[in-house]
């Protein structure tokens, strides 16, 4: 299988790109979640796609492959937006899906409603976050459900501070292994991809844990703006996701003609958890648009 990859210049640096499959329909634009994760897990599970189209992964600045500047003015939205303008010129996706993971769906959104790019054939937003108030909330309704004890450790250590401490960091992966990721043990490709990531990065923009936006994120909402989406769109998550399935559905429901899916057996890594069920509906929602324009 063809294969390619190398670095482009950013604002800020230098990230990685690998670009794999030699299939003549358009490629897909792979954007992973974090902020500060890696490509790694999305390409392990959606690369048998590349016998039909090109699929283009990139490690996000300051994450996995790429440069790793230290500087925290760096870790803002709109310079996300501008290293994946810089992506697609550089090359030559005139035409292109887009799939976005989690903040990649946040980083999908705000590509398409702040720039209105051009050749842009459909987007994907599995798991996605488009409130973090609203992602927020969910994150509340399912913290209440864990063990009191867990509860009382997680908000002892958020008001204390101490959210590096070794109990809040037990606490948090009984969260994560109902609603982040179901398979016991994690897939090795996700200990891999955990090793490489850039929790900095995670930490300015997102917080100390999943269910705590403290970052400059906190704020991020585009609810009132995805009806200027006007490309087809996919929104998927898992029964159990972090995600959870009546936020994903509200966002669908803003943007016209666009599709919505549950997994019923996932959490927030869907293309981990039922990877087969996953590639199924992605691929007939890629085939489906290339069909209807």
């Amino acid at each position: 299988m063809k294969q390619s990859e190398g670095y482009i210049e950013v604002p800020g640096g230098r990230i990685w790109y690998n670009r794999i499959g030699d299939g003549h329909k358009t490629p897909l634009l792979v954007l992973h979640g974090g902020p500060g994760n890696t490509h790694d897990p999305l390409k392990s599970a959606l690369s048998v796609l590349a016998d039909e189209r090109p699929l283009v992964f990139y490690d996000q600045l300051g994450s996995g492959n790429s440069d790793r500047p230290t500087d925290p003015s760096l870790w803002q939205t709109e310079r996300f937006v501008e290293e994946l303008m810089c992506v697609r010129q550089a090359l030559d996706l005139e035409e292109v899906h887009i799939l976005g993971h989690s903040w990649g769906t946040m980083l999908a959104a705000s590509y398409l409603i702040d720039r209105k790019p051009p050749g842009v054939r459909s987007v994907i937003f599995s798991s996605p976050c488009l409130s973090a108030e609203r992602w927020k909330k969910d994150a509340d309704h399912f913290l209440a459900n864990l063990p009191e004890e867990v509860q009382l450790t997680i908000s002892r250590n958020e008001k204390q501070k101490t959210t590096d401490s070794d109990e809040y960091q037990e606490a948090m992966k009984e969260y994560y292994k109902r609603h982040v990721c179901r398979l016991d043990p994690l897939p090795s490709v996700v200990m891999e991809s955990r090793a490489k990531a850039n929790k900095e990065v995670y930490m300015t923009m997102w917080g100390p844990s999943e269910f705590s936006p403290t970052g400059n994120l906190k704020t991020f909402d585009r609810t009132s703006q995805l009806h200027e989406i006007k490309q087809p769109s996919l929104f998927v998550c898992g029964r159990y996701d972090e995600a959870a399935p009546e936020s994903t559905q509200y966002y669908q429901s803003l943007v016209q003609d666009s599709e919505f899916h549950v997994f019923e057996n996932s959490s927030h890594l869907s293309y981990l958890e039922e990877t087969k069920p996953f590639l199924i509906i992605v691929q007939d929602f890629l085939r489906k648009a290339e069909r209807d324009q």
